[in-house]
C-alpha cells in the first residue's frame, strides 16, 4: 500500500506535469491550427449561454481556489485567518462554485451527447474530457462530506504539504496523503489525469487568452442593403 500510494501521489505527479508541459509546448509549436476550443454554440444556442457560464465561472473559481490554497504556505496567511477558517471557506466557496459547475458541465454534456448537430461534430475527446470533468466536480462536492468530519485544518495542511512539497522537489511529500480519505485520494488522482490530457484536448484553450481584445478598434458590421 506504501508503495502503491508512492507511485500515484509521489511520482505520477511528476509524470502529469512533465507530460503537461512539454505536451502542451509540442502541440502549441507543431498544431497551431488544432489550437482551438471548436465551439459549438453556432449549431445549437439553447440554454448554451446559461450552461456555459455557470460551468466556465465555477471551474474558473475551482481553479483558482485550488492554487491558492495549496499552494500559499501557512505563514503567510496564519496572520489572518487559521487553517480551520480556511477550511470552512475552501467549503462554502468551493461548494458554490462546485454546484455551479456540476449544473453547467451537466447540461453540456447532456447537449454535446444527444444533439444530433453536435454530436456529429464532437470528437472522442471532446465527449471524453467532458464527463471527466463533471465526474470531477462530483469528487470534489463529495470531498465535503468527510471535511465536514474535522473543521480543525488538519486535513487543509497536509493537502498544502503535499502539493508543496511536489513542486519543492521534497521527498517523502506522498506520506501527506498516506492516510486521507480514499474519496480524496480519487480527487486528486482524476485531477493529475486531467493535466495528462490537458495537451491532447481542446482544454489548451485556456492558455489563449484574448486580451488584445480589450485595446483593438470596434470592427463596424453594416447590413447588407
Amino acid at each position: 500500500m506504501s508503495y502503491i500510494n508512492t507511485l500515484l501521489f509521489g511520482i505520477y505527479p511528476y509524470i502529469a506535469l512533465i507530460v503537461l508541459f512539454v505536451g502542451t509546448w509540442a502541440r502549441y509549436d507543431h498544431g497551431q491550427f488544432t489550437w482551438k476550443a471548436q465551439s459549438s454554440q453556432m449549431l445549437r444556442k439553447k440554454n448554451m449561454v446559461m450552461a456555459s457560464v455557470l460551468f466556465h465561472v465555477g471551474v474558473l473559481v475551482i481553479f483558482f481556489g485550488h492554487f491558492v490554497g495549496l499552494l500559499t504556505p501557512h505563514w503567510a496567511y496564519e496572520w489572518l485567518i487559521t487553517p480551520g477558517q480556511k477550511q470552512v471557506m475552501a467549503i462554502a466557496v468551493g461548494g458554490v462554485a462546485g454546484i455551479m459547475a456540476l449544473i453547467g458541465g451537466a447540461m453540456l454534456a447532456w447537449r454535446r451527447m444527444t444533439d444530433p448537430r453536435v454530436q456529429a461534430s464532437s470528437t472522442t475527446a471532446d465527449n471524453l474530457i467532458i464527463l471527466i470533468l463533471v465526474v470531477q466536480v462530483v469528487l470534489g462536492l463529495l470531498t465535503i462530506l468527510p471535511t465536514l468530519g474535522h473543521l480543525d485544518g488538519s486535513t487543509m495542511l497536509k493537502f498544502s504539504g503535499w502539493a508543496q512539497g511536489i513542486l519543492t522537489f521534497q521527498g517523502g511529500s506522498a506520506d501527506y496523503l498516506a492516510g486521507v480519505h480514499w474519496i480524496y485520494k480519487t480527487h486528486i488522482f482524476l485531477g493529475l489525469t486531467i493535466f495528462v490530457l490537458f495537451p491532447f484536448t481542446r482544454l489548451v484553450h485556456i492558455l489563449s487568452v484574448p486580451a488584445e481584445y480589450l485595446t483593438r478598434r470596434y470592427q463596424v458590421v453594416r447590413k447588407r442593403a
